[in-house]
């Protein structure tokens, strides 16, 4: 690198020294050091400013490693009364009940840049922000597909063999497939391991909205698919099959006010859809958004800066321990391998 980079560098390097509360020949000397709990603080929220769906969850950071979830739901109804001439009135926690806990795992970020860009990057006023900047929103990227996608966490990753991060981590879908397979449908009377969706009336639904308005009514308990606060979280594929017949067709006068009002405030059998990116293609989740979380372990992520000349860049090695979270399994319903009709032929 330009011996003028080389001054913004270390006077980066020295920031992140500074920021970090750690000794300067630490940094340099490219050994690993713990960032500092508010610059974690900070990261957060900078993941979740760069994403619409993040900001909507909870990312929160625990003290441990393992233990009971923070219980940012409510695990059942609390009105009742208590004969007190017989009985002392029974308390009840208010927070969640599933039993399941979480178990953060570390989950790497590795990165690093080229001198030629650092080189580029050096002659704007920003040169730190763009150095410290660059991952953090692939990082709130990487951390949806996982909470969508994810299935396992492997000793050794396989990017290739898993493009949506499947082994990095176990996501939300796969907690309630774990830890509350009576919510999840995944199989009609149709075709086995399929639901059908068939407009002509030989499958399992006609449309998405009867499929979503059965299996809240079937699998949600009373007192939960009352509540205004469900959501239906559905990817892109889905929602084009509703809403494109309906964009790509005449309507009568009536029908298209309808359907102006339909398209403005996007649902799902009567409850909120909301396209979120990496949902799974064939599948929906049913849930509040605040009902999902990232557990983040205090004081667990780390960095190295290497300054690698063999290769001609600079290297930084990030970790961080994070756990999916469900927090309410009771309030969450995961619709998944819908199809659309007519079943094919044998």
């Amino acid at each position: 690198m330009r011996n003028t980079t080389r001054v913004a560098y270390n006077n980066w390097l020295d920031q992140q020294a500074r920021i970090n509360e750690v000794d300067g020949q630490t940094v340099r000397s490219e050994k690993a050091f713990t960032v500092a709990p508010s610059v974690q603080q900070r990261l957060i929220e900078k993941q979740q400013e760069s994403s619409a769906f993040l900001s909507s969850i909870n990312i929160v950071p625990v003290p441990e490693q393992s233990g009971e979830k923070i219980g940012l739901g409510i695990g059942s109804t609390l009105a009742g009364r208590t004969n007190t001439d017989a009985n002392d009135r029974p308390t009840q926690d208010p927070t969640t009940l599933d039993k399941d806990g979480f178990l953060t795992k570390q989950t790497n970020s590795d990165t690093h840049v080229s001198y030629a860009k650092l080189d580029l990057w050096s002659k704007f006023p920003n040169f730190q922000q763009r150095l410290s900047g660059q991952v953090v929103q692939q990082q709130a990227r990487d951390r949806i597909i996982i909470g969508f996608n994810g299935t396992s966490a492997a000793a050794q990753t396989d990017r290739g063999a898993n493009p949506l991060l499947q082994d990095v981590n176990v996501g939300w879908c796969e907690k309630i497939r774990v830890n509350k397979p009576t919510h999840v449908f995944d199989e009609g009377a149709t075709e086995a391991g399929l639901i059908i969706i068939d407009p002509a009336g030989n499958g399992d639904y006609r449309n998405l909205d009867a499929l979503v308005y059965d299996a809240i009514h079937s699998f949600l308990p009373a007192w939960v698919r009352a509540d205004t606060a469900l959501e239906c979280l559905v990817g892109d594929g889905l929602l084009h099959e509703k809403y494109f017949p309906m964009v790509d067709q005449e309507e009568k006068p009536t029908e298209r006010l309808a359907l102006d009002v339909l398209m403005s405030k996007k649902q799902l059998g009567g409850r909120p859809a909301g396209r979120v990116a990496y949902m799974l293609e064939n599948g929906i989740l049913i849930t509040p958004r605040k009902n999902l979380s990232i557990y983040e372990h205090e004081g667990t992520r780390r960095r190295t800066v290497v300054d690698n000349a063999k290769r001609s860049r600079i290297e930084t090695y990030e970790s961080v321990n994070e756990d999916y979270v469900v927090e309410d399994h009771d309030w969450a319903l995961l619709i998944e391998n819908i199809q659309f009709g007519p079943t094919p032929a044998p």
